[in-house]
């Protein structure tokens, strides 16, 4: 890690309460929880400036606290801000940003602007932390892994958007079925997505760069490295993030907006198929930030059958 990083907060449970933290010791330090309601964290982005001091006052000051170890696992971390009320966040990106993509280009600065692709992938709750499997269809066409900065936004009484900050995720898709058809893009997103527990309390990073490892019975069959810091973008991330929420569908009064935006070229792009049982490793080794999940393919029980006409 050579840059300055922002500070990080991360949300946990805890002995059946919601609680938050703003530090990341080493496994073993001491470190503190501050107790928080339902909604409270999410009102403190909103209700302030939204800086990491501001939020931490509004937050910690008169909170019941804490102490743990950190690496408890009685401590279980959370999606940021994720509330626990289903349907009051939406998970959703961008497609095709990265400079490689278009020649290695920037965006033009002067003229209209032109939005890039974006995808609904499903409600918040539908995000996988660390550790928990990423279920796809049973025969997909061609998996692909897509280390991602995750933009995260709530939304207040009025429905304005306000920044909270950054964290990354795993975009995890069928890129075979798009490339198969691009109308099929919805479809190619109903895979799991993974998000990283921790919250940088900080600007989009310019900077994002890392390595993802893919281990099939206990080997590492593939590894490579990216950057989805959005100096590797063609597209501005403000213009991106201002168009969306141009929407007044995603500025719903209460709604988290997890954004994400774009990937690397990955494993599918160097002739490597992801496999049902495979484990996906993300490094990411500019801010420190690791993650892994299991890939698992699932075939549900049919549908009820529609009723004769």
């Amino acid at each position: 890690m050579s840059q300055s990083l922002p500070p990080v907060l991360t949300e946990v449970a805890y002995e059946n309460g919601r609680y938050v933290a703003f530090d990341r010791p080493l496994p073993g330090e001491p470190q503190t929880l501050y107790r928080v309601a339902e909604g409270a964290l999410a009102a403190a982005f909103s209700a302030t400036d939204g800086s990491a001091d501001a939020v931490r006052t509004a937050v910690a000051e008169g909170a019941e606290t804490a102490v743990v170890i950190a690496g408890d696992a009685s401590v279980r971390p959370l999606v940021p801000l994720l509330p626990s009320t289903s349907g009051s966040a939406l998970l959703s990106g961008f497609m095709g940003t990265h400079k490689k993509k278009w020649g290695g280009q920037s965006a033009p600065e002067e003229g209209e602007f032109t939005p890039p692709k974006w995808f609904f992938k499903g409600f918040g709750d539908w995000a996988r932390l660390p550790g928990e499997p990423l279920t796809v269809p049973a025969h997909p066409i061609a998996l692909i892994e897509e280390p991602e900065v995750v933009l995260v936004y709530v939304n207040d009484a009025d429905g304005t958007p306000h920044y909270a900050g950054y964290t990354f995720g795993n975009d995890l898709c069928d890129i075979g079925l798009h490339r198969k058809d691009p109308g099929y893009n919805p479809y190619c997103k109903l895979c799991d997505t993974a998000l990283a527990p921790w919250l940088f309390l900080g600007p989009p990073p310019r900077s994002a760069t890392g390595r993802v490892t893919i281990v099939r019975d206990g080997a590492t069959a593939w590894e490579g490295n990216f950057d989805c810091g959005s100096d590797a973008l063609y597209f501005r991330v403000r213009d991106m993030a201002d168009h969306l929420f141009s929407f007044p569908a995603v500025r719903r009064p209460g709604l988290v907006n997890y954004v994400l935006l774009g990937a690397d070229e990955a494993s599918f792009h160097d002739g490597f198929q992801i496999a049902d049982g495979d484990r996906i490793g993300i490094d990411v080794k500019s801010h420190g930030v690791t993650f892994e999940n299991t890939v698992r393919y699932v075939s549900p029980a049919a549908a009820a059958p529609l009723p004769a006409s």
